[in-house]
């Protein structure tokens, strides 16, 4: 009974992992209801599940298989699903990999390479507080606080808007939030830029995020 029980819940698993590679938002709602039916743990089912298949999405975009409006898709198809766990989750310790404020910074709209970094981080076991657009400094570091962050990230796309992670870069300092790391991304944003001004990391492409982040955290 109890091997039933379990390739039952393995093929639970199985279709939450494939409703994210096929941002199938439908198919993970209707999964993520069943496995709490099931008594599933719903870490497990996120881990198992929706991660795994997040995962398959960041390899298959790195490979040029699939493009940014589908990565979005699988995004939105796997924070569906964990909005039905959340309730579930309530009390709960997850051991995420680390603390992540992101946003677009001050007088910058734009946000769809920030929207790709935040699905491929949740992906990949961190948790992200997405502040969305034009984010001044000042509410980068107050999120980054009242979080606990481990990282700030910030994302620039116009040459107008670089001297925002720069200003980020000197609060942290002014502050004394040396235990805060940084990582900057975006258009007009390069290596030597993140390393002029005393920045962590540089992230070009979404799908290398998480491998950069998990490097950073191990200095």
């Amino acid at each position: 009974m109890l091997g039933v029980e379990r390739k039952q819940e393995n093929e639970v698993l199985a279709l939450l992992k494939i409703s994210v590679e096929t941002w199938n938002k439908a198919l993970a709602v209707e999964t993520a209801k069943r496995a709490l039916d099931m008594g599933i743990d719903p870490y497990e089912a996120i881990e198992e599940g929706l991660c795994k298949g997040m995962m398959g999405i960041s390899d298959a975009f790195n490979e040029g298989k699939i493009y940014l409006p589908q990565v979005l898709a699988a995004s939105e198809a796997m924070e569906s699903a964990i909005a039905i766990f959340e309730p579930a989750l309530a009390g709960k310790f997850l051991p995420y990999k680390g603390v992540v404020v992101i946003g677009t910074v001050q007088g910058d709209i734009h946000e769809i390479g920030k929207n790709v970094v935040t699905a491929f981080l949740r992906g990949a076991g961190y948790a992200v507080f997405d502040l969305g657009k034009d984010i001044s400094p000042d509410e980068f570091l107050l999120a980054a606080r009242e979080k606990g962050a481990d990282v700030i990230g910030a994302s620039a796309l116009m040459t107008t808007t670089l001297v925002g992670q720069r200003r980020i870069i000197e609060q942290l300092n002014e502050e004394k939030l040396f235990r805060i790391k940084t990582i900057f991304g975006g258009a007009c944003c390069t290596h030597r830029w993140v390393r002029d001004i005393g920045g962590d990391a540089y992230c070009a492409c979404g799908a290398e995020v998480a491998n950069k982040l998990d490097e950073l955290l191990l200095e």
